[in-house]
């Protein structure tokens, strides 16, 4: 018969090395056909002999395996933060489109009031957070752009009924940078004959709003 503590040692190392969890019935065919009852025994050292360690034995839905214990858990995460920000035209440009989706390049630069430089919607469409939504039927068929899925996922928003009013960014300290045009992006009903003007866009002038990895 095996020794009790060969046991413990084989019960170990079969834990270790396997890619799943086990059940007790499991390690005792795997071992053998050893009885249950000698392999809960096992498991029952072994979880006392790794309470204090770096880390734990535990059962999880009636199987076995071993994990970090909680309190070293942050030691093993390798959190590399790339942080890339959204400029001032590409933050107005995603709150345009947030609030008024569908909406074409043309609306968005009669609400902004400056044209729209290509790279900042292709920055929006890359981070996943806007896509093409079809073409407006009206002559010429403009393509018209819409939030998507990943965008609403980001902000933690169920829909888009969930975006924030003009009041809740004020308090949040949010509208410091972009305040009036946050403000008509909300408000517009529309773009009017004449709006706009032929003064380009500064894509460098940049503030927060990271974009996903």
């Amino acid at each position: 018969m095996t020794a009790p503590d060969e046991l413990v040692r084989a019960v170990e190392a079969t834990l270790f090395a396997s890619e799943e969890a086990m059940s007790v019935e499991a390690l005792a065919a795997h071992l053998g056909g050893i009885e249950t009852a000698q392999v809960r025994a096992a498991l029952d050292e072994l979880t006392h002999h790794y309470r204090e360690r770096g880390i734990r034995l535990v059962e999880r839905g009636k199987l076995w395996h071993f994990e970090t214990a909680p309190e070293m858990a942050h030691l093993l995460r390798r959190e590399r933060e790339h942080l890339r920000r959204l400029s001032r035209a590409a933050t107005e440009v995603l709150a345009i489109i947030a609030y008024h989706e569908p909406v074409s390049r043309a609306e968005i630069e009669s609400i902004r009031g400056v044209q729209t430089a290509r790279g900042t919607l292709d920055v929006l469409m890359e981070a996943g957070w806007v896509r093409m939504a079809g073409r407006r039927e009206v002559p010429g068929r403009p393509v018209i752009y819409a939030t998507t899925t990943e965008f609403l996922e980001h902000f933690g928003l169920a829909s888009r009924r969930d975006l924030p009013g003009i009041d809740e960014l004020r308090a949040a300290g949010l509208l410091d940078a972009i305040d009036e045009t946050l403000e008509d992006a909300m408000q517009f009903d529309g773009p009017e004959e004449g709006d706009g003007d032929d003064r380009a866009e500064a894509d460098d002038d940049f503030i927060s709003g990271d974009l996903p990895d």
